[in-house]
């Protein structure tokens, strides 16, 4: 009966770390597009998006399918520094859905010199081919 509760004791352990070590995993990619995007380099910030066709990007004018599709919408809705300012993201909750699927609501700030903006966000992380990316964003 001792060896059985150790086991469980362990289990639970090894389960707790792994969720960790993706959630960890998942705040640094948000991380590093945070700081890719204050450094107005959006090509970089869009590394944490999945690259493919089926990525879905809804927005105040609806829904983007497609990485590039995306990454051009950037380009057109901050065409410079001026317009991309300072970003800070706050992540209000990571909440994990399955062993592939995380889930996260935060917000976001942009001070700017043509005028500040804020909004909430919400995105679906994938694992995908052991790394996680964004498969779909609702930022408002």
């Amino acid at each position: 009966m001792k060896n059985v509760i150790i086991c469980l004791m362990l289990l639970l352990v090894i389960k707790t770390n792994a969720q960790s070590i993706d959630e960890k995993q998942i705040t640094h990619i948000l991380q590093l597009q945070e700081a890719a995007w204050n450094n107005g380099n959006l090509e970089k910030f869009m590394h944490g998006y999945w690259q493919n066709d089926s990525l879905m990007f809804i927005g105040k004018n609806g829904i983007t399918y497609g990485y590039h599709a995306t990454l051009n919408n950037y380009k057109k809705n901050y065409p410079d520094t001026a317009y991309m300012g300072k970003f800070t993201s706050t992540i209000l909750q990571i909440k994990k859905l399955s062993k592939e699927y995380y889930f996260v609501v935060g917000k976001w700030f942009l001070q700017r010199s043509v005028g500040n903006i804020q909004g909430h966000y919400t995105l679906l992380f994938r694992k995908i081919k052991g790394e996680w990316v964004i498969i779909a964003d609702h930022s408002s």
